[in-house]
């Protein structure tokens, strides 16, 4: 009996061992040497060296200068890594229809415009998206331009920069990712400060 036993054993060993150990580590060797900077996380950091965050994980922008995410729904107060989701409503849900018209409403008074991206009012299904449509960035262009004191067309150069295409040309959609170009923001146009007498 212990000999119809043992190849069992012996395989379950060798295969946890090749596919839990080795193949993983391997991998994460490959990555490492190959791609530094996503095998870290897309971490990004400032002049200092800080971590500031990562190009692939929202964050709660709310300050008139910058781009803001899509709403989030990942925990209590949204953008928790932690808690990463949506909200599980359906399309007929009147919470979310009412949130959907308060922030469409909200959003066509300080805009002046009509016509309002979906992603800007949607959460995404891990409430995590770090891009949001060119539509929607191109939206706030006005907002940030004036918070910043610079002219309008001067952000949507920026912004224009940090297009980026879909994966081989068709997979997604065009995106701007929020965190990289409000660094951008920060960059070539810094918020201006009140003079002084």
């Amino acid at each position: 009996m212990l000999s119809e036993i043992r190849p069992a054993i012996v395989s379950t060993v060798l295969f946890t061992a090749l596919l839990g150990l080795v193949y993983p580590l391997a991998i994460t060797g490959v990555a490492k040497v190959a791609f530094p900077y996503q095998a870290e996380g897309s971490l990004v950091r400032d002049a200092h060296g800080q971590v500031i965050g990562s190009a692939l994980i929202a964050q709660p922008f709310a300050k008139d200068e910058y781009l803001h995410p899509r709403p989030s729904a990942a925990g209590a107060n949204g953008y928790d890594p932690t808690s990463s989701g949506g909200s599980n409503y359906g399309p007929l849900n009147p919470d979310l229809a009412k949130r959907i018209t308060t922030d469409a409403a909200a959003l066509r008074a300080s805009t002046g415009h009509d016509e309002i991206p979906d992603d800007a009012i949607t959460t995404s299904g891990s409430g995590l998206d770090p891009d949001i449509s060119p539509a929607y960035a191109f939206l706030q262009a006005d907002r940030i331009a004036k918070a910043r004191g610079v002219p309008a067309e001067e952000v949507r150069k920026v912004i224009a920069a940090h297009v980026g295409s879909p994966v081989l040309g068709f997979l997604g959609q065009p995106h701007v990712n929020v965190l990289m170009t409000n660094r951008a923001l920060d960059a070539v146009a810094p918020k201006s400060t009140p003079k002084t007498s």
